[in-house]
């Protein structure tokens, strides 16, 4: 079971046009679906599996990298830092709860994960590109995912 692609592309931009409208678009969206789509099967697994994996929520964020973000991006960017403590809670003890069950929480992280890239998004009419992208900003070389199963799991759990 996962979320109905449709509904999960209507909050993705609906939460991204609300918190984040400077960083909402149709390319932003689709790739945040193929995101999903390739970590969590849009929704299936909200905790890595197997051994012993500490991943969480629709995208599959690490604490470490969660953590990160924080302390090597939004600590310099005051204003988006601002905007998601004007839209939700989060403290140290409550941080893996939103990163596990927070579906908005998790959208607006993810994109903030993709943000930190100096490279514009891809095209949403290429998804090639969206999971060469993904490949290379989201799972790196160091990840197991590749290209080909991440266009796979677009089709399969995103459209």
């Amino acid at each position: 079971m996962s979320i109905k692609p449709s509904h999960l592309r209507d909050l993705t931009n609906e939460t991204l046009s609300i918190i984040l409208p400077d960083m909402a678009s149709e390319d932003a969206t689709e790739l945040l679906m193929l995101t999903s789509a390739q970590e969590s099967h849009c929704g299936r697994y909200l905790k890595q599996e197997g051994s012993g994996g500490i991943a969480l929520g629709l995208y599959q964020i690490e604490p470490a990298t969660y953590r990160d973000l924080f302390d090597n991006y939004l600590r310099y960017n005051q204003a988006l830092l601002y905007k998601l403590e004007e839209h939700f809670n989060v403290n140290e003890r409550n941080f893996r709860i939103n990163l596990q069950g927070n579906l908005p929480y998790q959208i607006v992280i993810a994109r903030l994960q993709y943000r930190r890239f100096p490279e514009a998004l891809p095209s949403c009419t290429c998804s090639a590109s969206m999971a060469q992208y993904y490949k290379k900003y989201w799972n790196t070389t160091k990840g197991k995912a590749t290209i080909a199963e991440a266009l796979f799991n677009y089709d399969k759990y995103a459209k």
